[in-house]
């Protein structure tokens, strides 16, 4: 146990997320190579690494997006990368939003967000806009719920993809690099609306480059080098004081 998860308070060390030794590869080329990790409830983790380290690749066997070669994904203590497992439903437990914004550019803003509530989870639609409404309203864009995509920023289109993966309290949300393709002008809306979900005691497992907001909002940051988890701990211990010479040359590079 590092010295961060010794720190979390008994409430929320309950483990959303375990991986166990998890291992993926793309033919001769291993990607994922035994990777160790545990996110508790109401944790932040930011998992940092260099451009072909497995960090989206992490998060897309999280969500049963690609298949494992070896080890365990326990989500709440079930294993869910066993074959048994019902995907559908084990993905309705997740939230997702991978770097472009995935709108369905012929649904409207509120059909965007209440989606996944009506059509997967069964919510009757007059509780789903209610509740679709309420999240856009907290983010500003109540005005644009009758928009369609193309009418918002991508600032906007970012935002509105979180609300609607978190419009269905997922137990888990996954965030992979929701800033890169934004324009720097507009990344501070979308980490100001992850900073709320924070607050709010969100699990939250995502992937960054932005290091500035890593060292902000994480409760624990995780360096992948090469497919493998080389150090980890509280923003200050990772950031200010790296050990692993890769994780010194990484931070160099990201300052320069």
């Amino acid at each position: 146990m590092t010295g961060q998860e010794a720190r979390i308070a008994p409430e929320t060390s309950a483990a959303v997320l375990e991986l166990r030794g998890l291992r993926k590869a793309f033919g001769e080329h291993e990607v994922l190579r035994g990777i160790d990790l545990t996110v508790h409830r109401h944790e932040v983790i930011c998992v940092i690494g260099a451009s072909g380290s497995g960090k989206s690749t992490l998060l897309k066997t999280v969500n049963l997006l690609e298949g494992i070669d070896d080890g365990e994904i326990l989500l709440q203590g079930t294993d869910i990368a066993d074959p048994r497992i019902d995907v559908d439903a084990t993905r309705a437990r997740i939230g997702v939003v991978f770097q472009q914004f995935n709108l369905f550019p012929h649904m409207s803003v509120l059909d965007n967000v209440t989606l996944a509530s009506r059509q997967v989870h069964g919510v009757g639609r007059a509780q789903a806009e209610e509740t679709a409404r309420r999240l856009l309203g907290r983010i500003g864009l109540a005005d644009f719920a009758g928009a369609y995509p193309d009418r918002l920023s991508g600032g906007q289109q970012q935002r509105v993809a979180i609300v609607r993966a978190i419009a269905s309290d997922p137990e888990l949300l996954l965030l992979d690099e929701v800033t890169s393709a934004l324009d720097p002008q507009l990344v501070g809306e979308v980490l100001d609306l992850v900073t709320e979900l924070k607050r709010q005691g969100s699990t939250i497992l995502m992937t960054t480059h932005e290091m500035h907001f890593a060292r902000y909002v994480a409760d624990r940051i995780v360096f992948l080098h090469q497919g493998e988890v080389v150090e980890q701990g509280a923003p200050a211990e990772v950031l200010d004081a790296p050990q692993h010479p890769a994780l010194v040359e990484f931070l160099a590079r990201v300052h320069a």
